[in-house]
């Protein structure tokens, strides 16, 4: 039996390698043999910012390739929902495709909202690839600042 100089840099280098393996296992797009029926369809979750405004809250929520009639926004209680759909592309017989994963993918995200909101009042708009929600806060939520006068 031989001795092996001990190297921590070998042990994270291994480690490295399996963490490296079981992400590939896990989160690897499918191949052309593992992809899923074009019946089947994912839900993604668009990333997301909130920013609390003294006025309002913004939401910026990315839509890449999001069409403003494919993308439905709606209110209830203090839950913001944001749902939607990319559609399939017209194939085109001897284009060339040996697998797509941009046929057909929907999207949904709910969002509980701190403070009350003016649904009347809300705005929103899409400008390339970004969704951006203007949620006015109700006069009631807003803090009431007192002025301090020094003497």
């Amino acid at each position: 039996m031989s001795l092996e100089r001990w190297s921590p840099l070998h042990e994270l280098e291994t480690m490295k390698r399996e963490m490296d393996r079981i992400w590939h296992d896990v989160f690897a797009a499918p191949g052309p043999v593992a992809a899923k029926p074009p019946e089947q369809k994912g839900v993604g979750t668009p990333a997301i910012d909130i920013i609390d405004k003294e006025t309002e809250v913004l939401i910026k929520a990315e839509m890449p390739g999001v069409r403003r009639e494919d993308i439905s926004v709606s209110l209830e209680e203090n839950t913001l929902s944001i749902k939607g759909e990319v559609k399939e592309e017209a194939e085109k017989e001897g284009s060339g495709y040996i697998y797509s994963e941009r046929k057909w993918r929907t999207f949904a995200r709910s969002i509980n909202l701190p403070v009350k909101i003016k649904a009347a009042e809300i705005k929103a708009t899409l400008k390339d690839g970004l969704l951006r929600i203007h949620l006015p806060k109700e006069m009631a939520q807003q803090p009431h600042k007192i002025k301090i006068d020094l003497s």
